[in-house]
């Protein structure tokens, strides 16, 4: 049964990854805590993995047709390598609430930024440095403390403000989401040997797979009826996590 969920959960993550061009370690995680019953330290450094593998095979294709904005990607990484490195040395400190309401509320806002609109339809510019250094701290810290790629936040801003085409700013939100969760990871070292691999290496095998193939299929599928519905869905397990946090925790 735990393989027969973990491929499933493998082929809604690469779905999501591949669709969406964010979002993947904010299904992932739930499902490894709530499905799989892992702690919030094991789902997090678990997922970091899985969403590690999962974006640079949807990026992959992004790549080959030049969709992706390298210098944006890289200067969100590096300046954010500060707030990830740091996240990560102080994640496994943090108590298990803390980790899972600050999740819930991560979830809360990615819900919203998925939602809106691009505002303007004024040509594409780049981003100035100030907005850069900013969302590269921020991007960091969600990652290193929270286990999320920080796609669902580079995405918004890319396309509201500085009106990047949908498909080129997903691009550049799985190549930041790729490197940020590889620099995570390896920034969890001390908690690789809490995590029973078997069930997320298969998840990330599926994901990989899956996630490439969506990718190269983007343009065929509605893709503002699928953020709409993963907005919602993102409501969801963020109210389900509270309730799990802080009603049934018992």
């Amino acid at each position: 049964m735990d393989a027969f969920l973990a491929v499933l959960a493998g082929a809604f993550i690469g779905s999501v990854l591949g669709f969406v061009g964010a979002g993947g370690a904010m299904v992932s995680v739930p499902i490894l805590l709530y499905v799989f019953h892992f702690t919030p330290k094991q789902a997090t450094t678990a997922a970091l993995a899985i969403v590690f593998l999962a974006a640079l095979s949807g990026a992959i294709p992004k790549m080959r047709t030049k969709e992706v904005l390298y210098r944006d990607a890289l200067y969100i990484w590096g300046i954010g390598l500060i707030t990830n490195i740091g996240g990560s040395a102080i994640s496994k400190h943090l108590p298990n609430a803390f980790i899972t309401t600050g999740f819930a509320v991560v979830l809360t806002v990615a819900g919203f930024a998925t939602l809106r609109k691009p505002v303007k339809a004024n040509p594409e510019r780049r981003m100035p440095l100030g907005i850069l250094i900013v969302t590269a701290l921020i991007i960091g810290a969600m990652t290193g403390i929270f286990g999320v790629g920080g796609g669902f936040l580079a995405i918004p801003i890319l396309v509201l403000f500085f009106n990047t085409p949908q498909n080129k700013a997903a691009g550049t939100s799985l190549l930041i989401i790729s490197i940020n969760c590889l620099t995570s990871f390896l920034g969890h070292q001390s908690q690789w040997h809490l995590v029973k691999w078997g069930i997320p290496i298969e998840i990330g095998a599926v994901a990989v797979v899956v996630s490439l193939f969506a990718s190269h299929h983007t343009k065929r599928v509605p893709v503002a009826l699928l953020r709409k519905c993963f907005a919602y869905l993102l409501f969801a397990l963020a109210i389900f996590t509270i309730l799990k946090t802080w009603v049934f925790h018992a």
